[in-house]
């Protein structure tokens, strides 16, 4: 018989739970875990699930295309690689190794800035295009990241508004898990943990917030730099109308996987609210929950430009590096490829509308009759 493990894995789901074999159990907790009951976690889930593709027939789909572009950049599918932190404990080469992988599927990752590697050496290590997520430490810190990021050749801003405080996952604190990985962006700054860490980095998540964003800040961000802005985190079509009225370029529709806030609702549930509110004056972006080309396909016909991947990339990561990286990219480039062709459609950007059956009450806290 033929070992599983000597072969590829030939979907997301095979990439889990090889990683799980390979990954400490602290590791693989942090990776997994989502806040509380990790309620809004599953959810990430069966709310997509619920949604049904309607295919379409008799169609000429020789030709199919699924390159598309964010806020003016080429890529070749319509999946990037999302900002998450401490790819350390996942592979020795950290974020540099994630960049290379996306580089691979001619696609964009998104840097956070609580990365394990600079984003210099980010840039570095990349071939494909970046943006660089921002938690807001501080003014005198804040504008150092922006200004080296932009000097680096970071394309974006993408800066995490949904983390008004902490929220440890209690899975870490039953195994006391901290991680002990040097944040790469602060390299010998001489700040606290408390100072420079992001949403879940200290032990006892002890995170400054001596200097809240509100949007008032905005302004102040957007001067010190010429590159776009993208709000990560909004899921309300109230606060989707204040984006747009001040100006931000894009909004990525995300609840960290469920990661910072429990009881609330999935992300793609909440993705056709922030489209209406938006009406085209920025582009929309999903992440939380993804692991199929289907999922990919759904979110684009519910209005999406793109969509994002958080937990997989640490999949690919510890199974086999940059090329595991790349590996989850081409399982979903070709499964979008896959549900485009039975859905009777040739261009992601030029999708059909009703493309996706939503039953009743879903996304909108009712039951049927």
């Amino acid at each position: 018989m033929v070992n599983d493990l000597n072969l590829n894995p030939i979907n997301l789901y095979e990439y889990e739970k090889r990683a799980e074999l390979i990954l400490p159990h602290d590791n693989w907790d942090f990776i997994a875990a989502g806040a509380m009951d990790e309620l809004t976690t599953e959810k990430n889930r069966t709310a997509l699930d619920a949604l049904s593709l309607r295919p379409r027939f008799l169609r000429d789909i020789t030709e199919r295309s699924i390159n598309t572009s964010v806020l003016g950049t080429p890529i070749s599918l319509p999946v990037m690689i999302c900002p998450t932190g401490g790819h350390g404990i996942a592979h020795p080469n950290a974020e540099c190794e994630t960049a290379m992988g996306a580089g691979m599927s001619d696609t964009l990752m998104m840097c956070s800035t609580s990365s394990n590697k600079s984003l210099e050496e980010i840039a570095d290590a990349a071939t494909g295009p970046l943006w660089f997520q921002l938690y807001h430490r501080g003014y005198d810190l804040t504008e150092m990241l922006v200004k080296r990021a932009e000097e680096a050749g970071y394309k974006a801003i993408a800066l995490t508004v949904d983390v008004p405080s902490p929220s440890p996952k209690e899975r870490d604190l039953k195994n006391h898990y901290a991680r002990d990985l040097e944040l790469g962006n602060f390299r010998g700054i001489g700040k606290s943990e408390e100072e420079i860490s992001g949403t879940d980095e200290t032990p006892g998540w002890r995170v400054s917030r001596v200097a809240p964003m509100t949007w008032q800040e905005l302004d102040w961000l957007r001067s010190l730099t010429s590159l776009p802005l993208v709000l990560k985190g909004l899921r309300t079509a109230e606060d989707a109308r204040i984006a747009v009225e001040c100006g931000v370029d894009g909004i990525l529709v995300s609840n960290h996987g469920g990661r910072q806030m429990d009881a609330t609702m999935s992300a793609i549930e909440t993705l056709p609210e922030i489209v209406s509110a938006v009406n085209g004056k920025a582009e929309v972006y999903l992440d939380s929950g993804i692991r199929r080309g289907s999922d990919v396909l759904k979110a684009l016909a519910l209005g999406a430009t793109a969509v994002g991947v958080g937990r997989p990339l640490y999949w690919g990561l510890a199974v086999k590096g940059a090329e595991g990286v790349h590996g989850i990219l081409e399982c979903l480039r070709e499964e979008v490829d896959r549900a485009m062709s039975y859905t009777g459609q040739s261009d992601v950007k030029a999708l059909d509308e009703g493309l996706v059956n939503i039953p009743y009450g879903w996304g909108s806290g009712t039951t049927a009759p």
